[in-house]
């Protein structure tokens, strides 16, 4: 499973907010929901954040195996 509890950890240390990556960025509402959920989302979204907050995948999400 691919968790995305550093996204918002590295959004604080970059000092970009939610409503910047909907009104700034073009981020959906739907697409955070999904994030905040860890739900699944396109490699694409990936790549836009890790362009807007200047960071490596990993700096936004984790996998961890949760099939224990």
């Amino acid at each position: 499973m691919i968790i995305y509890d550093r996204l918002w950890k590295t959004m604080k240390e970059k000092g970009v907010t939610q409503y910047a990556l909907i009104n700034t960025y073009g981020i959906s509402n739907a697409t955070l929901d999904s994030l905040k959920h860890n739900r699944n989302v396109t490699t694409l979204t990936l790549s836009k954040l890790c362009t807007i907050l200047k960071c490596n995948l990993h700096d936004i999400a984790e996998f961890v195996d949760d099939s224990e």
